[in-house]
């Protein structure tokens, strides 16, 4: 897994009327957290509205070390990537050619897409296991979820996750980037923004990062840094702390999870802990939310 640093636009409203932005060139195998990711902060009285990732730098690399260990993906898990990467790469050839203006492409290519998303198992079964849910009929909703499991178990996993440890909370949500993503080369990029709330009260500082990245064939990687985005933020009670950054994945899926290493900067010598960042999915299909 390389590491890479994309074009960055992030447009967030913390008040009415009030948006921030940032941008950066787009380059590969360079320090991407040395670079500089800025950061968004706001106090949790306002409102967060508006925010909207139009393409990410990455934080695989800056002052973060990294190990893997991989396995051998299912039959199951092998046939699920072979069609995700046919949707992505459809997904692509449309963009191209509405872009292009070749229209009567884009009409055809669009056509291909709903037929094969009427057909595709996994976004049949989430719509049968979200209308069953809503129709209370759990025990339909448990078959769909383990045949689910089966065919793609990360597919049952959000691209969203929320997890509070000791009043920190932290919120993430992922999205694909088709636009920086080549499926017939098996390069897929996914966005991801995170927002940190300190609900406590006392003030903490974000030292370390860990990420555990694992993709769709079981290979995972252990990746260890100093900070996020090049700071060490202090984020005070009730403020916040937001940033955006992207993962470089070579399957149409996969997962992240790890854990922040903070400590209380109120009373000198205060132990470090660690903040959990629970799992969440990346994945060319999505969730059907767009939302935190």
């Amino acid at each position: 897994m390389q590491s890479v640093s994309l074009r960055l636009k992030v447009f967030t409203d913390v008040n009415a009327g009030v948006s921030r932005s940032s941008c950066w060139p787009g380059r590969l195998n360079c320090d991407s957290e040395a670079a500089g990711a800025r950061r968004i902060g706001w106090d949790c009285r306002d409102n967060f509205r508006n925010c909207r990732i139009v393409a990410c730098v990455s934080e695989r690399s800056g002052g973060g070390g990294g190990e893997s260990e991989s396995q051998s993906p299912s039959p199951s898990t092998s046939s699920f990537l072979s069609r995700s990467q046919t949707y992505a790469l459809l997904k692509q050839q449309m963009e191209v050619a509405a872009k292009s203006e070749d229209y009567k492409e884009a009409a055809r290519l669009r056509d291909s897409l709903k037929s094969f998303e009427e057909e595709e198992p996994v976004l049949r079964l989430r719509g049968l296991l979200r209308e069953a849910i809503a129709n209370e009929r759990f025990e339909d909703a448990a078959k769909y979820r383990d045949e689910l499991n089966e065919i793609a178990p990360h597919c049952l996993l959000k691209c969203a996750s929320d997890a509070t440890t000791l009043g920190i909370r932290v919120q993430v949500r992922s999205v694909y980037i088709e636009g920086r993503s080549q499926p017939s080369k098996g390069q897929y990029f996914y966005a991801y923004r995170i927002r940190i709330t300190n609900n406590s009260n006392r003030p903490v500082q974000l030292l370390r990062r860990h990420w555990i990245i694992t993709d769709a064939n079981g290979k995972t990687e252990n990746v260890w840094g100093i900070g996020v985005i090049g700071e060490q933020p202090v984020i005070l009670p009730n403020t916040g702390f937001e940033y955006s950054s992207a993962c470089p994945l070579s399957t149409s899926s996969g997962r992240m999870e790890g854990d922040f290493e903070m400590k209380h900067i109120d009373k000198v010598g205060s132990r470090t802990f660690n903040v959990a960042i629970a799992p969440f999915s990346l994945s060319t299909f999505g969730d059907g939310t767009d939302a935190f």
